[in-house]
């Protein structure tokens, strides 16, 4: 599924650019077959001609709204409006994207000793344009665990141009760490005071580009506007050594990716 070759791909340049801004981009990384590969499977799980058990499904708001999208309904039949899907490491064409042995590498230089999946995630913005996606951070006591990853590998399966639900970041803002220990929506006061809107960069993409984010960096992304369809796919990568802390249901599970050597 790689267009590039895992071993001689340059990650360091990336790698620096992540590290002092919070995102990095690694060009186009999924081959036009395994574009195709991924959108099938997508739809194939949004129209329920595959399921697997444990699979969380979304549907999007009909009002656009972040706060209004449902909760706790799962399935509700066969649909392309899905918002979200989760637990795609369970499908064996998405686990063998985010194991790929360049995602690898570039764990590896990340994360010391093994490494495990925090969450293997689809975000989709259908026809009507899907839902706006406020700024937030992907972490804090929101998360549930003993530390926060800080390692996401976001691939597009669609265009996603500037009017096309592209994520938008603040350059530098994973450096502030939490804007609340809940984390997760930043609070509007912070988003003001911050000066968010005036500093966000826009990263418009082609279908089978790949973005690093790390988790704290201040992320968003507008409905798409386009009438076309935008679908990217999240793995966060984190250490072994994480546990889960929840407490209002049993601690989680998490998947093994890639042990160490």
């Amino acid at each position: 599924m790689l267009a590039v070759d895992a071993e001689t791909f340059d990650i360091a340049g990336p790698l620096a650019h992540y590290a002092e801004h919070g995102y990095a981009r690694l060009g186009r990384l999924l081959d036009a077959e395994g574009l195709e590969t991924l959108r099938e499977r997508a739809d194939d799980l949004m129209l329920g001609r595959v399921s697997y058990p444990g699979f969380f499904w979304q549907m999007d708001a009909p009002s656009g709204r972040y706060e209004d999208a449902p909760l706790g309904l799962g399935w509700q039949g066969p649909s392309l409006d899905y918002r979200k899907l989760e637990k795609l490491e369970k499908d064996p064409r998405f686990l063998a994207w985010m194991e790929n042995p360049l995602f690898e590498r570039i764990a590896r230089m990340l994360i010391p000793g093994d490494i495990r999946l925090y969450r293997a995630i689809l975000f989709h913005k259908g026809q009507r344009g899907g839902s706006e996606l406020p700024w937030h951070q992907d972490g804090g006591k929101l998360w549930g665990l003993t530390k926060d990853p800080e390692l996401q590998l976001w691939t597009a399966l669609d265009d996603a141009p500037l009017d096309g639900g592209c994520v938008e970041v603040v350059p530098g803002s994973h450096r502030w760490g939490l804007a609340t220990p809940l984390g997760g929506v930043v609070p509007p006061d912070q988003v003001a005071a911050r000066g968010a809107d005036g500093l966000k960069v826009p990263l418009p993409v082609e279908a089978g580009e790949v973005l690093l984010l790390h988790n704290y960096v201040w992320h968003r992304s507008s409905p798409s506007r386009t009438g076309s369809r935008r679908r990217g796919f999240s793995a966060c990568y984190m250490s072994a050594d994480t546990r889960c802390v929840r407490k209002k249901k049993a601690p989680r599970d998490f998947f093994p990716l890639f042990r160490s050597r």
